[in-house]
């Protein structure tokens, strides 16, 4: 049994690194933290970036700056210049590709999504896959605590993405995702449209050419709100590409 943990933890111990903005995290700080601690400790490597902006306004900022004082796998960014959480995560992913991590994966915080799921992203990602997709709505995915207004905008946003997009998706707007060190540099040298949680649909349309497999995650959504912003960004974008499609013109990533 030794042995076979062992080999396991050999599998897994990589140079990978994992993306989450943070605002606004003081509830469910330790908890979480606490979660991806253990899940760090169990594969023996890893580094978790925690990219914060103004948006956050209580003490997360501070929280962070202490835990990495303490705990060097966790370095804090402070990023006052980020407009928006898609600023945040490229800001994220630009540094680690800095420091050169093979993989890089993205999560939200606030145990949105389960950091026990990184050796499932990993996994997939050593078996020559180039992108890994998190899956509410495959077998072994779910989304629970949620209001169902979040869920019902999740099903038709991968609904309209694979209509008007020619994606063949369960599931376009997960953020729960992880890439190889190549297609971040790829990706993070494009000028995305999105400016808010639909440009997670617009990398996956983007990336549709890519080696990716789609993994099953269980997401907790405790928030039942959607911004209005939030909501008409998504649209523009989503339409955006479709006419780029319609004219034979749609951009790719590969």
């Amino acid at each position: 049994m030794d042995s076979q943990k062992t080999n396991l933890i050999d599998y897994y111990r990589c140079n990978f690194a994992v993306v989450v903005p943070m605002a606004n995290e003081e509830l469910e700080f330790k908890k979480f933290v606490g979660a991806l601690q253990n899940t760090l400790e169990q594969l023996n490597s890893g580094t978790v970036y925690f990219i914060i902006d103004h948006s956050s306004k209580d003490s997360t900022l501070e929280l962070c700056e202490t835990l990495s004082k303490n705990d060097k796998r966790f370095i804090t960014i402070w990023a006052p210049q980020s407009r928006n959480v898609v600023d945040a995560y490229l800001t994220g992913y630009k540094v680690a590709l800095q420091n050169k991590h093979e993989f890089i994966i993205e999560m939200d915080a606030g145990l949105s999504h389960d950091p026990n799921a990184l050796p499932m992203f990993l996994r997939v990602l050593h078996e020559g896959n180039e992108c890994a997709f998190g899956s509410r709505f495959i077998n072994g995915g779910s989304i629970f605590d949620s209001n169902w207004k979040r869920t019902f905008l999740s099903k038709l946003g991968t609904y309209l993405s694979n209509t008007l997009l020619g994606t063949n998706l369960y599931d376009a707007t997960s953020g729960y995702q992880g890439f190889h060190y190549s297609i971040v540099e790829k990706f993070t040298a494009y000028s995305l449209v999105s400016k808010a949680h639909f440009y997670q649909t617009e990398l996956r349309f983007l990336l549709r050419k890519s080696r990716f497999i789609e993994v099953p995650i269980h997401y907790r959504a405790p928030s039942p709100s959607v911004s209005k912003k939030a909501i008409y960004n998504s649209i523009y974008t989503l339409f955006y590409y479709f006419y780029l499609r319609v004219l034979g013109k749609a951009p790719v990533i590969y």
